[in-house]
């Protein structure tokens, strides 16, 4: 899957954050940093909506756009 990144150079490095996935943020000291660290972020988050949907009796289903 790919997830549109926003990525803005603050004064600690770079921030990151997932403008389709609600409260997915990271950051990193380079920019090549906080995209590796988003990516974990994504990868963690999914995880987390999976178990929780799961939980809740959900069934999940793939759809194409």
């Amino acid at each position: 899957m790919k997830y549109t990144v926003l990525i803005e150079e603050s004064d600690e490095g770079f921030a990151a954050s997932v403008p389709g996935l609600p409260g997915c943020h990271s950051q990193g000291t380079t920019e090549a940093e906080a995209l590796a660290n988003i990516t974990d972020a994504i990868r963690e988050y999914l995880d987390a909506v999976e178990e929780l949907a799961a939980s809740a009796g959900a069934r999940q289903v793939a759809v194409e756009v």
